[in-house]
């Protein structure tokens, strides 16, 4: 067997945060990846010398991170962090304690005694940072100063770095000076990231491609209609213009500035979001872009669906996924790969619960077994897996930052010869796509559709109130360039003109619209609404004229998601694995989904829906699996479900017994059942509170897990926890009443 092509493509983004006409900066993302994600993927690739892989840099990204290296650069948590303790205000202070836990708290804080000593001080979702700030001392303050951006260092910096790891070691009562020395060293880490992937593309270990330049959907810019080729019945925005010379600036202004950064044009690109569309090919040709990526889905819908995966998520004609393509528009055409989501997934969401070295393997062991599958049909040519996710992301939900998971992959990849680790452009210059694609169905990395960025009314209200700002915008360049003979290209506009185009183009990106809807949620969903609206005021105040009274309102209406609904009466549940319908009725249901707000998870797990609720002295649960659970957890070897539960703190179930005629119940510590359980149909459990020390107005947070020979299958919620409050006797009086 001829070695599988394997092409690593990691997308490292972060949307255009500062507010260039007040210098302020209300988010400290690009800073804090910057030392541990940006910094750490390109040391990871540095350690093994024959590796090979693509990584998309958004120049929205870059930019930001020269503001912080060469420009002076700051942000909101950076100003607080170099505050002195005993100077802080109070409105420093409580946003020191709302904001400095920003962290995972499982691989991020726990793992730190001192850290998690003041993550517990500060009880969070308890308290309120001014109740919680009685209990700090200036000693307390400090080093929560110093340990939130310490928790953001790459763990490798620790064992290439003495200092560093001397001063981690300290642990506690750090002075001014200590915080100042491990602010200036977090800034000579931020003005290696650059440098690095540099020498590692001039040492041809990595590809560099690029994005259009603030990351906006260019499909929908081009035209919004487009979102109607996956979505037929959606509704569309008021104003329907195209924007397409917009569109084609992003793009120029993108290779633009790649080649003034790193001395040669990108010859790939990751469009926004994976979303493509026939009509974009030529615009993308145009700026000498050779080829792009995007998700498996959207080869399905472009070949009427010859590319599928099952129910159980094989893959009907895995060669045709396994290889390039070709999609043309005129004499205009691009090479396309595709996404693999289900090992792109396992990287995302899954291997971060499993032996970082086993999920290693098991990730080669699942790519040899695609070379094999599809050797045969593919004539000879080598077989490319393309694993395509975000390169910052997912980190932080592993145990040691994904160091071992990346080493152990890297080297083994690069020391097998049955994978060949590539970077995609060279893959396609040696085997070029000979297989095309008719007409390129318009869609994203999500779904194959746009109806994260479009098929919500806050979505389309955003669309609306850019339009009017663009509108206007167009207006006041078309009398400038008639009065004062300066032409209407953007390039040669006066200061102020040019920067409020600037202001639009950082308007259509991607991410304002990403947290609009109820798809995604999390604690800034205020901060990312006002800040959109920001860039569009800025529109206005740049050209001098005051900004229409609307944009002073919010455009997202219903606050942070909720993970899940809530019961709304007492449970009448008989435990027997049957799905008894009116049984649960009255039940809170979690459909499981991704809750993580900056990714999204394509693929589904076993478990699909929890069903949770209470009787008057039994907390209840139901699992739904895609089909009979019994056969799912089967077919899975799912041998033990958990509840791990963070509140009570300490509190375990183990149910085993699967595949035997009964379930078996225990809470940690405790031999005897605790409760029953029984799967068929659904799995059903019920659990005595009294096992739990809980009784009414008790909040309980857990989550469910299960496993097979000791390793994780599935988690849900995979990193947050459901949360309920046991009820009161008179709970369905009392909601009756409401």
């Amino acid at each position: 067997m001829q070695p599988v092509s394997l092409a690593f493509f990691w997308h490292q983004h972060q949307p255009y945060y500062p507010n260039d006409l007040t210098g302020e900066n209300e988010f400290p993302w690009v800073r804090l990846h910057g030392t541990k994600d940006y910094w750490g993927m390109a040391r990871h690739i540095q350690e093994v010398p024959e590796f090979r892989c693509t990584i998309n840099l958004v120049p929205s990204l870059l930019v930001q991170l020269l503001k912080y290296t060469d420009g002076g650069g700051s942000d909101r948590h950076l100003d607080v962090s170099r505050m002195p303790a005993d100077g802080l205000s109070l409105a420093d202070a409580t946003y020191l304690l709302d904001h400095f836990f920003m962290a995972n708290g499982d691989s991020m804080i726990r793992p730190s005694p001192r850290y998690h000593e003041l993550f517990l001080k500060r009880k969070v979702g308890t308290d309120s940072a001014e109740a919680g700030l009685s209990r700090f001392s200036l000693r307390d303050l400090r080093d929560l100063q110093v340990w939130s951006n310490l928790a953001w260092m790459h763990p490798i910096l620790f064992e290439v770095d003495t200092d560093l790891r001397a001063f981690r070691l300290k642990g506690q009562s750090y002075s001014e000076a200590d915080k100042t020395w491990l602010l200036d060293k977090q800034a000579e880490v931020l003005r290696q990231i650059i440098p690095m992937h540099r020498e590692l593309a001039k040492g041809g270990q990595i590809e560099l491609t690029t994005t259009p330049f603030y990351h906006p959907i260019l499909p929908l810019l081009w035209d919004k209609r487009l979102a109607r080729q996956a979505m037929p019945d959606c509704e569309l925005p008021k104003h329907l213009d195209s924007y397409r010379e917009d569109a084609v600036e992003h793009l120029r202004r993108a290779v633009a500035f790649h080649e003034e950064l790193f001395g040669e044009k990108p010859r790939g690109m990751w469009p926004s979001e994976g979303s493509v569309a026939q009509e974009i090919i030529g615009a993308i040709a145009d700026v000498g872009i050779e080829w792009i990526a995007t998700d498996e889905e959207i080869l399905v819908a472009s070949t009427g669906g010859r590319v599928s995966r099952d129910s159980h998520g094989h893959q009907r004609h895995p060669e045709l996924l396994y290889r390039p393509w070709l999609a043309a528009d005129g004499d205009k055409q691009l090479q396309m790969v595709f996404r693999d989501k289900g090992l792109s997934d396992l990287i995302g969401f899954q291997y971060q619960r499993a032996d970082d070295v086993l999920a290693a393997m098991d990730m080669l062991g699942r790519i040899e077994a695609i070379g094999q599958a599809t050797e045969s049909a593919n004539g000879g040519r080598p077989t490319l897996v393309p694993i395509i996710l975000d390169g910052e992301n997912c980190w932080e939900y592993y145990r040691d930052g994904g160091v071992t998971f990346l080493r152990t992959l890297y080297h083994e990849a690069a020391r097998r010869g049955s994978v060949n680790p590539v970077r995609i452009g060279d893959h396609l210059r040696e085997h070029p796509a000979t297989d095309r694609i008719d007409r390129l169905f318009a869609g994203s990395w999500i779904s194959h559709n746009f109806a994260i960025w479009i098929g919500h009314h806050e979505d389309r209200t955003a669309w609306d109130l850019l339009h009017d700002a663009r509108e206007h915008l167009k207006q006041k360049t078309s009398e400038v360039s008639k009065t004062s003979e300066v032409s209407a290209d953007r390039g040669s506009l006066p200061d102020k003109l040019a920067q409020a185009w600037q202001e639009l183009f950082i308007a259509e990106g991607s991410d304002w619209f990403w947290w609009y809807g109820p798809e995604f949620g999390s604690a800034q969903d205020k901060l990312f609404d006002r800040l959109f609206r920001t860039h569009l005021q800025n529109i206005y105040s740049l050209l001098g004229e005051p900004a229409p009274a609307i944009l002073n309102e919010p455009i997202k209406r219903n606050g942070h998601r909720r993970l899940h609904t809530l019961p709304t009466g007492f449970l009448p549940v008989k435990v027997d694995g049957r799905a008894t319908f009116f049984e649960w009725i009255s039940a809170g249901i979690y459909e499981a989904g991704s809750e993580r707000g900056t990714m999204a998870q394509t693929t589904e797990g076993l478990i699909r829906r929890i069903h949770l609720g209470f009787d008057k002295s039994r907390l209840l649960l139901r699992v739904d699996t895609a089909s009979r659970a019994r056969d799912d957890f089967e077919r899975a070897g799912i041998d033990e479900l958990q509840i791990r539960f963070v509140e009570p703190e300490g509190f375990e179930l183990s149910i085993t017994g699967f595949g035997e005629p009964s379930l078996s119940v225990t809470v940690t510590g405790d031999d005897k059942s605790a409760g029953e359980a029984a799967i068929g149909q659904i799995f059903e459990l019920g659990i005595a509170l009294s096992a739990l020390d809980a009784q009414a107005g008790s909040v309980l947070k857990f989550f469910v897990e299960v496993f097979s020979k000791g390793q994780s299958n599935d988690r849900v919620p995979s990193e947050t926890t459901i949360e309920l409050t046991v009820p009161p006797p008179d709970f369905e009086h009392v909601m009756w009443q409401v």
